[in-house]
Order: C-alpha cells, then structure tokens, then sequence
C-alpha cells in the first residue's frame, strides 16, 4: 500500500474540538490483507473489560462469515488504559478495544489510535446525539464510536419522601431544603452518600452547571477546571457535607452499600446505568425507589454524563475496515443489544447512545423494581436534555489521580486538578493558554 499521512500526535485548535496536526506516520492504517479477497475470513482481536463483550463477540461470529472476533478480557480503568498502551508500543495491540470517554483526547493525542473518519464518521453523524458527538470527534476527525450515553439523574426513595412530606426536588436549592427536612425529622437519615470525592461524578454535575474544563484559544490549550459553575456545584456539596446533611461515607466503598440498602440515605446521584446496580445491590426495597430526572439551577431541564463507553480501532490494526464492520454492528444492530443482556446474571441499563438499539436493551430490564415505572424511558428522555458541547481534554486522567487524592474536599479537587491539568498539558510539550 502506499504511505498514508496520519496524526500521531494533536493538539487542539481553533476550537474545543480543533485538533491540529503535528507528526505523521505511514503503514498499517486500512490494510485487511486477510480479507474476504483470499477466501479466509479476516481474524479481529478485540479487547475489553465490559460484561457481555465476549456473548456479543460470540453472536457476531454466528452471523458473519467474512469476518471472526477473538475476545480477550482486560482490565477496567487505568490498568487496562495501561495494557493496552504497552500493546500499541510493542506492535501487539487489538484491532478493537472499548476505551471511557474521559480516557479518548489523551489517547489519540499520544498516537495510539486509528482515525476512523473514513469508515465511521458518517455512521456518528448520522446515527448517534449530539451530546455524544462532541466527544468521541476531535479536530474534524473521528477517533472512536459511542456505545452508551450516561445521562446523570436522581434516585430517590419515594417511602422516605412521603414519611417526611418531602416533594422530588426539581432545582438544586429544593433538594437542600429536602435535605434539612429529611434530617430534622430523623437525625440518622442524611440525602445521599458524597464522600470520599468521586472526580467522574463533580464533572458531570459540573457539565450540567455549564463549565467546560477544556477549551482552546488558537492553538494552546485551556484549562477551566476551578472555573466559577464548578466552583458553585463544588461548594455546595461542601456544604451540604459539613452541614451534616449529605453522608461523608466514601462512594464505590461497603459502607456506602449499606446506607443506601438500610434506608439511611434518602436519595442517589446516578446515571443511567446505575438502575441495574438496584436489585442487586438493594433487594429489600423493591418498589421503594423512584428515578427523577436531575434537579438544576434554573429549573431548566439538564444533566451532565457520568462516565460512558466507546470502541475504538488501536493505532496499528491491519484490518481497519472490518473493524469499522464490527463496531457499526455492535453499536446499532438491536441484535448485539440482545446478546449483550441476555448473556448478565445481573441486570444492566446501560442506555444505548444509538436510539435504534434502546427498544431492545429496554425488552431485558424488569421495570418492577422501581415499581414499574419505564426506566428506559425516563433514562431516554433525560439523554435528550444533556448540555451539549462538552470535550475532554488531553490529560484528565492525570487530573483524575490528582482530584482523587483531595480526600473528598471538592473544592480542593477543582484547585488540585487545575494546577495539575496546567502543568501537565506544558509536560506534554503542548501549548497552554492563561
């Protein structure tokens, strides 16, 4: 094949999601040599730490014959961020892999993945919202494809709410009155557990209030991390925390389970997937929780995401096409939906960003939890009110080790992840602009 100029490294420009060329390489990029041509059916490797990635790989298989994915199992988080950066160094690396969201700009401004303008930019365009748009394509390119959208919303428990004459709180100022009355009529009873310091959750709720960690002025970039609408959502949770009316119990802990299974929070900040987490993790309450969608700040409808998924193509793949097959199928085919679910002993509501594929996710989930209410359709309607425009940035997830070392305190994980964003971004040999 002939040498195709490719970004290796970007640097944002001329917009949030402006990424401008700085070194090129050739090779690799769009080969399927072992495609259908020779009468061998192309070999995809793929790599994720998603429940029911390998039943989807499986039902794939069983309907394709041009093309067979061999699944592998990889650690969640950084650890599998990390494995898979190894395997993109040392020539091994899948053809696709599942990456967060948050995890996209750094990856692809390091060089590690396949611009996937050619064979899937459309397929964004045409089939996925535009909340999600934004960050899976930087710099006029499209570098991965949703799978899920992750609409943050408010788990409430409707017992507590009717005991203490407490309405669903629709603005941010009504849900601390909620708090102070739930309190006063039991002591022991707090709103909800806020913790600990979880960095996905303050930039979500921080996306909702309006901020934009990341921006561009020309070609240098903005950090806005300890910017003012965050400063606003940090100090209130501080408060709400200090006044002893949201728990100090760490989240994602033990401690945390037990509050919420034993009645002793009155509420959850979730998103969308965090329904299937119910019946699992709290039996007893079955038809006790309600979902509502996230209070605000001007009674407007909106939210912001909390975490979210996205395959991608490592930088590498020779079989780039076929991996653009794979990942159209599993991102808009109902059929991948169905194999995913039906394969979880637990309940998932990860909520499909492609819409085509929500009716089927909706068939598998048992809405009689929460008193048959739809989840799904409350989780759609709240992905409809995301706040648009929200872009990561090239280093956030060194701001994240950063903000969860802040021991809870959220306005010191917007100061601490501010420096940090700012000298990282300069380390990385890329413009800041102050």
């Amino acid at each position: 094949m002939p040498c195709i100029a490719r970004t290796t490294r970007l640097a944002l420009a001329a917009s949030a999601a402006s990424l401008a060329l700085l070194a090129t390489a050739c090779g690799g990029s769009g080969s399927d040599a072992s495609g259908p041509g020779d009468g061998k059916p192309v070999t995809l490797a793929f790599w994720s730490a998603t429940a029911g990635a390998k039943e989807t790989a499986d039902a794939f298989n069983r309907t394709h014959t041009d093309i067979k994915v061999k699944f592998s199992m990889v650690p969640a988080g950084p650890e599998g961020v990390t494995k898979l950066s190894n395997a993109v160094k040392g020539g091994n690396a899948p053809d696709v892999a599942t990456m967060d969201y948050s995890a996209l700009p750094e990856y692809a401004s390091e060089g590690n993945l396949e611009d996937l303008t050619p064979s899937s930019g459309d397929l964004v365009k045409k089939e996925f919202p535009e909340a999600v748009q934004s960050l899976v394509n930087l710099g006029g390119s499209t570098w991965a494809v949703p799978f899920d959208v992750t609409p943050i919303q408010l788990f409430y428990r409707k017992d507590l709410f009717k005991r203490y004459g407490v309405d669903v709180p629709t603005t941010w100022a009504e849900y601390r009155m909620a708090a102070e009355k739930i309190h006063a009529g039991d002591p022991d009873v707090t709103i909800t557990n806020f913790g600990g310091g979880d960095p996905a959750l303050l930039s979500g709720l921080a996306w909702q209030a309006g901020a934009r960690w990341y921006g561009t002025n020309g070609d240098a970039w903005k950090v806005n991390i300890d910017d003012p609408a965050s400063r606003k959502v940090a100090a209130y949770w501080d408060d709400l925390l200090a006044d002893g009316l949201a728990s100090k119990t760490p989240l994602w802990g033990e401690g945390e389970n037990k509050e919420r299974a034993t009645g002793k929070v009155a509420t959850i900040i979730g998103a969308a997937w965090s329904a299937g987490n119910f019946p699992v993790s709290y039996p007893d309450a079955q038809g006790k929780w309600g979902i509502a969608p996230l209070p605000t700040w001007d009674g407007k409808a909106s939210t912001g995401m909390y975490g979210g998924t996205s395959y991608i193509v490592p930088k590498g793949s020779e079989h780039t096409e076929a991996a653009a097959e794979f990942i159209k199928w599993v991102t808009t085919d109902p059929a991948a939906m169905t194999a995913r679910l039906s394969s979880l002993k637990a309940p998932s509501s990860a909520l499909p960003a492609n819409e085509g594929m929500r009716a089927a996710a909706a068939k598998e989930f048992d809405n009689s939890y929460f008193g048959d209410q739809d989840v799904y359709a409350v989780a759609g309607q709240a992905a409809d009110t995301i706040v648009p425009g929200w872009t990561w940035g090239p280093v956030q997830q060194q701001v994240t080790s950063v903000q969860m070392a802040a021991g809870g305190n959220h306005t010191k994980m917007l100061s601490s992840g501010q420096a940090k964003g700012e000298t990282a971004v300069t380390d990385r040999g890329l413009k800041l602009d102050k």
